[in-house]
């Protein structure tokens, strides 16, 4: 399991390589359109309510065990943030081990998405993106939030909450950093064709479900890292347990024969007295 999971890591990160090309350049379109002189209630998704009065929770978890701790950091991090929480939260769980602890503690799962593929496309998740716009324009939601687990490195994974809907700009924190994030706010302005409500139309719910899609990535290769040092530890622990045992085993088995010989040596010295008599 450690050896699969090293494998599945690097697979995990070459997806999410992958996909923040495209993640970048959606981001720097949305950010540039939405600092444009016009960009007042261009878009629904990017409508902040008067007043939030409903919140879904989206928290990706794993669907297996034997990841050490991963799937219950990920679930007291989310609890943390919304257990006594203003409004009524609905969760949405991504992930059967996650959902799981969520009904232990009699929370509202209005949706599961499970058995996730292990290498997933977007077409994978974006049925999750969908399902948060569609919540969204409803009125059923006023915000969505995403919960998810970081990769940093091999050793470190970070449980990571982003505000999902409605979209917020001007800060490079969350998925997708793009580096013309640092560049002026100043830009110029331009005309977009055939229109930027329909640009918006395309690109926000889209951008959205990438929003999902990356963080399923980030979360399965965090998951894989951390069942590769948990089986690690365990084999190591494994490893520790047998050598005690084995001293353990060694020093019965010499108590044991000092014992016989001494057994031996009474009995010969027995017999030895009772000859002389």
């Amino acid at each position: 399991m450690q050896a699969v999971s090293a494998s599945r890591v690097r697979k995990a990160m070459e997806s999410v390589t992958a996909t923040r090309p495209y993640a970048t350049k959606a981001w720097q379109v949305l950010t540039h359109i939405a600092g444009q002189p016009d960009s007042e209630g261009l878009h629904p998704l990017l409508t902040k309510r008067d007043e939030v009065k409903n919140v879904i929770v989206m928290m990706i978890s794993g669907d297996r065990g034997l990841a050490g701790p991963y799937n219950t950091n990920i679930l007291r991090y989310t609890l943390e943030h919304f257990h006594d929480y203003p409004v009524p939260v609905r969760y949405v769980g991504i992930g059967s081990k996650g959902t799981e602890l969520l009904y232990r503690r009699g929370k509202h799962i209005m949706a599961e998405f499970s058995d996730v593929p292990a290498e997933p496309t977007f077409a994978d998740t974006s049925a999750i993106g969908r399902l948060a716009v569609d919540e969204f324009l409803s009125g059923d939601a006023d915000e969505v939030y995403l919960l998810y687990t970081d990769f940093v490195n091999m050793i470190r994974q970070d449980p990571t909450m982003k505000k999902l809907l409605p979209l917020e700009f001007g800060s490079a924190e969350g998925l997708v950093q793009s580096e013309m994030m640092s560049q002026n706010a100043h830009s110029a302005a331009y005309i977009y064709e055939p229109d930027q409500h329909e640009i918006l139309d395309e690109i926000i719910p889209r951008f959205t479900a990438l929003q999902v899609y990356q963080a399923v990535l980030e979360s399965q290769a965090s998951e894989h890292a951390a069942r590769m040092v948990a089986m690690k530890n365990a084999t190591d622990n494994a490893s520790e347990l047998a050598d005690a045992l084995q001293l353990e085993y060694n020093k019965a088995r010499q108590q044991t024969i000092t014992n016989e010989m001494l057994d031996i040596a009474g009995g010969a010295e027995a017999l030895a007295q009772a000859r002389k008599g």
